[in-house]
């Protein structure tokens, strides 16, 4: 494995890098800001955003993720995480490319499985950044790291599917731009355990879609994106919306959160490396019994740990991406359940020690360390819990014996 950059990656992050430090970053408290002075926070979003994704695309820093696609940047896996990596040092810095979840995934699917009159449609508005997207698959009522428990209805009657059932923690959906769902039930549950599932494109203005509640992270709402409960009540669309055919629900699953799970990894190692600098900074800062905190030696343990670890994560990342473009997501599903355990973990170590080495400035809105930590626990969940990802290790593991 050569995991040196090509000469037109570095470039890349070179470039990506100086926008953060000259745009994203100076507009982060703008951003809060802007957010908060609104007499709603769910119906505009604040006018620095749109001014910093017409920046972005001006600069040619637009749609990284797709792989080997004429709609991106063309990148691989492996090309694409470094920048994906610096996108999450900021909780807004993935927007601005138009490299955000759960849009990049819902984008990959209509690629992939989407009809022209989808790509037309949906596609299309989503890569100009004109419209945002939501992904339906978790329910309140079953155990969802089981995707074979869902519950949602979606039955064919004659030109249309009519759709019942009831989702949440539907990322995105809060937002007045979003347009189109993807959502996941079962057309037929008398089918083969993993051919019962299917995904539909439901526009959000249809007829009998209810957002009950949005629903918030440790306190955080996360507007105006937000994660909602959502009803379905005899939900009616046409039957071209199904994507692939009936029955590919759970393989187009499978398909989608491979490189959404990396994507998360990447940012989430990004995440840790901001945390990790501004613990560094605050421990040459600030003195305690006569010395910098850096000087502890508690503070030296935490430093040194951070480091190792992060480094760790990432070596592992970069391995996934490389197998992922080699050998494929399914060869690379060992990898990709590794660093889906291991990142998001390591990322709350280093905040958590981020936190401890600010004191009482690490829980407060002053830092970006208390949101950072509350989003990232999240991601021990989302994607598949961690048991579900260290079951499947082992599982294989077990295999070679």
């Amino acid at each position: 494995m050569n995991f040196d950059f090509s000469p037109k990656v570095q470039e890349l992050q070179a470039r990506l890098t100086d926008f953060m430090n000259e745009v994203v970053y100076p507009n982060e408290k703008a951003y809060k800001e802007q957010l908060d002075q609104q007499e709603t926070r769910w119906s505009d979003i604040p006018p620095v955003m749109e001014e910093m994704k017409k920046k972005a695309k001006e600069a040619g820093l637009w749609n990284l993720f797709l792989p080997e696609s004429d709609h991106g940047a063309g990148l691989s896996n492996l090309e694409y995480a470094p920048l994906c990596e610096i996108m999450g040092r900021s909780f807004i810095a993935p927007e601005v490319f138009n490299c955000n979840a759960p849009d990049t995934g819902n984008m990959e699917v209509l690629v992939r499985y989407g009809k022209e009159e989808h790509k037309e449609k949906w596609l299309k508005p989503l890569l100009e950044g004109e419209i945002r997207s939501a992904f339906c698959m978790t329910e309140p009522d079953v155990a969802s790291s089981d995707a074979t428990n869902i519950q949602a209805e979606i039955r064919r009657d004659g030109d249309e599917y009519v759709i019942n059932g009831r989702k949440w923690w539907s990322s995105g959906a809060g937002d007045p731009r979003c347009k189109i769902l993807i959502v996941m039930g079962k057309t037929d549950p008398s089918a083969a355990r993993h051919e019962q599932q299917s995904m539909i494109l439901v526009p959000m203005d249809t007829p009998g879609v209810n957002v009950l509640r949005m629903l918030p992270v440790f306190g955080y709402d996360d507007a105006p994106h937000g994660h909602a409960e959502i009803e379905f009540k005899d939900v009616r669309v046409p039957a071209s919306n199904i994507l692939w055919g009936e029955g590919k629900g759970f393989a187009i699953a499978q398909g989608r959160l491979g490189p959404g799970r990396i994507h998360h990894c990447m940012r989430t190692i990004g995440a840790a490396e901001r945390a990790f600098e501004l613990m560094v900074k605050r421990a040459k800062e600030r003195v305690a019994f006569g010395k910098t905190i850096g000087e502890q030696g508690v503070v030296r343990e935490a430093i040194a740990n951070s480091r190792i670890e992060i480094e760790q994560a990432r070596l592992l990342t970069l391995k996934a991406a490389y197998m992922m473009d080699t050998v494929g997501n399914k060869v690379a599903k060992k990898e990709i359940a590794m660093i889906k355990v291991v990142a998001p973990q390591m990322a709350l170590n280093v905040i958590d020690r981020a936190i401890q080495v600010h004191g009482g400035a690490g829980v407060s809105e002053d830092f970006p360390l208390a949101y950072q930590y509350a989003g990232i626990r999240t991601l021990r969940l989302a994607d598949g819990p961690d048991e579900v990802h260290r079951e499947s290790i082992a599982k294989l593991e077990l295999r070679n014996y």
